[in-house]
């Protein structure tokens, strides 16, 4: 995963200004990642990145990854054949794993597969078959594989119907959240984020802190107030990390007390978090435009009408910044409220919630008496 980060860092920032506006020194990234790849002997990896940043490769220490990675690969396929030939099948599947470990952590994705593969077709415990997807759902994590995550999400979720144990139903909902948030889904990797709080043990895929910073990342931006005070802002097991990230306590607390200003500030913090996150950076001007919209939307709700001077005030920025983040966002229809220029008023229009839920049955019953009407007339035929 920090191979990965640094893989991304490096190729994700080649403009100069975006780099140093992240804090990113480049060269010294380079230097660091490449120290990795040849430290875990990842030859594979080594050839990847070399390629794809113009660099010259050093082809005295390829051969000696190569030699190494040739010599350890033999070891192992002959601990294979040893346990084939002299013991029985679960050291086989050990030897066979030990295996899909190290080319893992080589970088070698594709004899990874492979490997994997033919361990799952001599494995036959269910506990033990998690494991192997779960392996290849951090696979396909490593390398973007989209395909791998979904496919493997999905068998992981049949298993467990048959008879996953706690442990592994709850590392499930960790692998899930986590691929919900790496494609916006941020409301089902908070529902399956903060349902794993108090039972995580997926330490494999990431550390506890930074899956609290997932957690309350995802939950800020989806969950209700009612829901957000009851599982974050008075969640006993997240408030017992958030001494140690200061900026996650400032992000709550500041709009959870519409403390506008600092909310903002705290905002832009998230922002350079999300950005220099592998797994969001890609969202993050999505994500920054949504909770401004959220906080918005939070101030207007107390109020019928308000001044463009005092929401200037409020977050802190200037009248024209506001009119203009205002109209755009009730232009899209993020925004229920409307401006009036001359008297520099936000009138706040509140949705009648219950002329919407009476439209919504009536429109739910129409459907409903349509495949009424069509199952009718196919049990007459």
């Amino acid at each position: 995963y920090a191979i990965t980060a640094a893989m991304e860092a490096v190729v994700s920032t080649q403009s100069t200004g975006e780099a140093k506006e992240l804090g990113i020194d480049q060269a010294e990234v380079k230097r660091q990642l490449l120290d990795k790849l040849k430290a875990g002997y990842m030859t594979k990896l080594y050839r990847e990145v070399n390629e794809e940043l113009m660099m010259p490769l050093n082809n005295s220490v390829l051969e000696e990854m190569e030699q190494k990675n040739k010599e350890d690969l033999d070891k192992l396929t002959a601990e294979i054949a040893n346990a084939e030939k002299n013991e029985g099948e679960s050291e086989v599947r050990e030897a066979m794993v030990k295996k899909c470990e190290y080319l893992t952590s080589i970088g070698d994705k594709e004899a990874s597969l492979k490997m994997l593969k033919e361990t799952l077709e001599k494995t036959t415990t269910t506990g033990h078959k998690l494991d192997l997807h779960f392996h290849l759902i951090r696979l396909g994590f490593f390398s973007s594989d989209n395909e791998l995550i979904t496919t493997n999400l999905d068998k992981a979720k049949e298993l467990i119907e048959l008879g996953g144990d706690w442990d592994r139903r709850n590392r499930l909902k960790v692998y899930t959240g986590f691929y919900a948030m790496s494609i916006r889904n941020f409301k089902d990797a908070a529902s399956n984020f903060l349902d794993t709080v108090s039972t995580f043990t997926s330490y494999e895929l990431m550390s506890y802190h930074t899956f609290i910073k997932y957690a309350i990342t995802a939950a800020m931006l989806t969950l209700d107030r009612k829901e957000l005070t009851e599982k974050v802002v008075e969640g006993a097991d997240i408030n017992e990390v958030l001494h140690d990230i200061p900026l996650f306590r400032r992000y709550i607390d500041s709009l959870y007390h519409a403390q506008y200003t600092e909310f903002f500030a705290a905002l832009a913090e998230i922002e350079y978090f999300l950005k220099k996150d592998r797994m969001l950076a890609k969202h993050a001007t999505f994500y920054v435009r949504e909770m401004r919209v959220r906080s918005y939307s939070q101030l207007l709700e107390s109020y019928s009408n308000l001044t463009v001077n005092y929401m200037a005030n409020s977050f802190g920025v200037s009248e024209a910044f506001i009119d203009k983040e205002l109209s755009r966002f009730i232009a899209t229809g993020a925004l229920n409220a409307k401006i009036d220029k001359v008297g520099g008023i936000v009138q706040a229009n509140k949705p009648d919630r219950k002329n919407a839920q009476y439209q919504a049955v009536i429109k739910q019953g129409d459907l409903l008496l349509n495949r009424i009407q069509k199952l009718s007339r196919v049990i007459t035929i």
